[in-house]
C-alpha cells in the first residue's frame, strides 16, 4: 500500500485546517494510507517512508514558517537523492501574498528532486494588522474545499500508480 505523508505547521489554525481538509478527502482513498504530521514531530525515516507529499505551512515575513524551515533543515540531506521524482503538492496560508513561502517551498522540493503534481495552493486571510495576524484563523469553506480537492488528487494519482 503507497503512502502520502502530509507534513503540516500552523500557529493560529488556519494551515492545520488545510492540512486536515487535505488529508481527509485523501482518506476517502482505501488503497492508500495517508498521514498527517506537524512538522515539528516529521523526520527523515517518515519522508523515506512516503510515496508522495503534500506541505503545509503559513507564511511568515515573506517565508515558510520557521518550523516547516526546521522540517527541511532536519531531513534535506538525510534524503537527499533518496526520494527522486517522488510526487508533491504545497499549501500555503497567507495574510497577504504566500509567493514567498511558495517559492522557497518549491526551491527545497526541486533540490529533493521532487515532482510537483500540482500548483501550489495559496489561501489568503487578508490578517494585515498585529491583532489579525496573531488571532485564530477560520478558514472558510470555499479555501477548504480547494484544498480537499488537492488532497484527493494526490491521493488518487499516488494510488493509481500515475505518480
Amino acid at each position: 500500500m503507497k503512502k502520502l505523508l502530509i507534513v503540516y505547521h500552523s500557529m493560529t489554525g488556519g494551515t492545520r485546517q488545510m492540512a486536515a481538509a487535505a488529508a481527509q478527502a485523501a482518506c476517502a482513498e482505501e488503497a492508500l494510507e495517508t498521514v498527517l504530521m506537524r512538522a515539528a514531530d516529521a523526520g527523515p525515516d517518515d519522508v523515506l517512508g512516503a510515496d508522495g507529499y503534500l506541505f503545509a505551512t503559513p507564511e511568515n515575513l515573506a517565508s515558510m514558517s520557521g518550523v516547516m524551515k526546521d522540517f527541511f533543515d532536519r531531513t534535506y540531506y538525510a534524503v537527499l537523492d533518496r526520494i527522486n521524482g517522488r510526487p508533491y503538492a504545497a499549501l500555503i496560508c497567507a495574510g497577504s501574498d504566500g509567493r514567498g513561502a511558495l517559492r522557497q517551498l518549491d526551491r527545497i522540493a526541486t533540490g529533493w528532486r521532487l515532482k510537483c503534481v500540482a500548483p501550489g495552493l495559496i489561501v489568503c486571510t487578508h490578517a494585515q494588522d498585529p491583532v489579525r495576524i496573531l488571532a485564530p484563523k477560520v478558514i472558510e469553506a470555499a479555501d477548504l474545499a480547494k484544498c480537499a480537492e488537492v488532497g484527493a488528487g494526490l491521493a488518487a494519482g499516488l494510488a493509481a500508480g500515475v505518480f
